[in-house]
């Protein structure tokens, strides 16, 4: 059994110095093991907020006297308006009026817990660089505390905490035991974060670097050069998961950055994609990317470029689920690779290049068949009018059409198609149904081409000069969700408002106008 087991919460410290009616309600609760933050404001009544619930004390409501009482027993409060309790994770947050007086405090309890990483040891072992990502309070610090230990006491690593806001390491001069050997360095003020990230490295030799909340452009920088010195870096960012991320302008390097290209016709015809494409700038500073949903279920990205390529291809990422039964122990669901994800999106795997009517009138579409009845491919040509010829030779064919059992096994005809830049497309079965099905996508777009472009990324650039010059919405094309992720992220990038309307199968983007914005 993997049994989590609470080292130390120091609660009573952090109840000696709250308000005695506060305190004595609070000592003998008998749920106070699941005590997660009191709060304290003026004017209102004292809350205790537990795992699962919220409990008001209404008996009598904060005065200034009592805000006091607390300040008056806490170290100073530092430029990002926290303190603490020296050697405790403990953390007291305050809210300040316009004349920067405190009308209102946080007073969150620190934890400090030992197998946490239990679920994930084999990656902190890897040496790889590791970014979590989750909403606050799932857990983020508390796991990058015991990732510290467990590098700096087990594997006797040299391990630099840089501790902005002294979450991961406590208050005060001596650092929590929670992180076992590791050294902590503190940041004196919250913008200077990378700097000290930097001077870690540069003056004390880390094998391993441990960072929270990384969230400027400067800080993503010092990250950057961290991993290309060679040093393992582990830490947190904003944002509940990779899509976040790669939205945020600011942090977007951090998954290898995202640019919108315009490719070349042949080159185009070639990768069988459109002609604006999103792609990744470089290689992401992280190895690998832990989305935290809850304490104890994971999703993991263990190859964080490939999953990034995925999703800007218009592909939804399978990852490699991790869950905590109620045993202790480990339940994995393995993650698909990009190839199964591509075979499964659906049903004609032609990365949205169709083919309109109007572009073969006065000619035909030559296809060469592959692993195709040829009967039942020349039924469904006939009955639908298509303008379609089958050819035998693979150099006089326009488009390869195929089934999915031939792509999987990656078939030497295949692989000379992909050489000669000829597009495969790819359905289901051999079935009359999915040949049919295949003719009638395949041709779709150009029965409303003046109403649904071939390009949706192109529909995009067109959409924001439309706003730009006349300051009104536009809406987009309804395409699938994996499509208006993408025209999300390029409107934003271009600095653009967004959002999405209506029910599939026509949900589509509303690029916002000034009005609207």
């Amino acid at each position: 059994m993997n049994a989590q087991v609470r080292i130390t919460d120091d609660l009573d410290q952090l109840l000696e110095i709250l308000p005695v009616r506060v305190r004595e309600r609070l000592k003998n609760h008998p749920n106070k093991e699941d005590l997660i933050e009191v709060v304290l404001d003026l004017g209102r009544p004292p809350e205790a907020r537990f795992a699962q619930q919220l409990e008001i004390f209404a008996e009598k409501s904060i005065s200034k006297e009592d805000i006091q009482y607390v300040v008056n027993r806490l170290s100073s409060f530092t430029q990002d308006n926290r303190a603490g309790l020296e050697r405790t994770l403990h953390r007291i947050s305050a809210i300040r009026n316009r004349r920067g007086e405190i009308i209102g405090l946080t007073c969150r309890i620190g934890r400090a817990v030992f197998g946490t990483i239990d679920i994930i040891r084999d990656l902190v072992e890897s040496g790889k660089n590791i970014l979590l990502l989750g909403r606050p309070g799932v857990g983020k610090t508390t796991l990058l505390r015991e990732m510290a230990r467990v590098l700096a006491d087990e594997f006797m690593k040299r391990v630099i905490i840089v501790d902005t806001s002294n979450e991961i390491a406590g208050d005060g001069d001596i650092p929590h035991p929670g992180i076992g050997r590791a050294r902590r360095m503190q940041v004196g003020e919250p913008e200077q974060q990378h700097a000290v990230m930097i001077e870690a490295v540069e003056n004390h030799m880390p094998e391993a670097i441990i960072v929270d909340e990384i969230g400027t452009e400067a800080e993503a920088v010092a990250a950057r050069t961290i991993a290309e010195r060679g040093v393992q870096l582990i830490g947190t960012a904003h944002g509940n998961g990779l899509y976040n991320l790669l939205k945020n302008p600011t942090l977007a390097d951090l998954v290898g950055g995202i640019q919108a290209v315009t490719l070349g016709d042949e080159q185009a015809r070639r990768r069988r994609t459109q002609k604006t494409v999103l792609e990744r700038k470089g290689p992401p500073t992280f190895d690998i990317l832990i989305e935290i949903r809850d304490k104890d279920q994971l999703a993991i990205h263990r190859e964080l470029a490939e999953t990034v390529d995925l999703i800007l291809r218009g592909y939804e990422p399978q990852p490699e689920y991790r869950k905590r039964d109620e045993r202790g122990a480990t339940v994995v669901t393995p993650a698909k690779s990009p190839q199964e994800i591509q075979i499964e999106k659906e049903d004609i795997s032609s990365y949205d290049e169709y083919i309109t009517a109007e572009d073969h009138i006065g000619k035909n579409l030559r296809v060469f068949p592959y692993a195709i009845s040829r009967d039942r491919l020349e039924h469904a040509i006939q009955t639908s009018q298509a303008p379609i010829v089958i050819v035998k030779r693979l150099d006089e064919a326009d488009i390869l059409l195929t089934i999915k059992a031939q792509q999987r096994k990656g078939s030497a005809k295949l692989k000379e198609a992909e050489e000669k830049g000829i597009p495969i497309y790819v359905i289901k079965g051999n079935s009359a149904a999915s040949i049919e099905r295949f003719l009638d996508t395949l041709f779709r777009k150009g029965k409303n081409k003046h109403k649904e472009p071939s390009d949706p990324m192109q529909e995009v650039e067109d959409a924001i000069r439309t706003v730009r010059e006349t300051f009104s919405s536009v809406e987009l094309s309804p395409q699938n969700s994996s499509v208006r992720r993408l025209q999300h992220m390029l409107a934003e990038r271009r600095g653009m408002s967004t959002r999405s309307i209506g029910k599939e199968p026509n949900r589509r983007v509303v690029i916002l106008g000034m009005q609207d914005s």
